[in-house]
């Protein structure tokens, strides 16, 4: 009977916890793009209506 091979075993592991990481560290920064984007656009059209006033 032939023995396992462990360390492909534990190769495969240490490769499925390096993608999850990846795909939550994209997750979180997607999440933190998508929150400093509203809030540039939220910024610039309040600059928009200041100078409305103001003009």
């Amino acid at each position: 009977m032939a023995k396992p091979n462990f360390q492909f075993q534990k190769r495969q592991k240490e490769l499925e916890r390096k993608k999850k990481n990846d795909e939550k560290l994209q997750r979180k920064l997607a999440k933190n793009n998508q929150v400093d984007t509203d809030t540039d656009t939220d910024s610039a059209e309040a600059e928009l209506e200041e100078e409305g006033e103001t003009a």
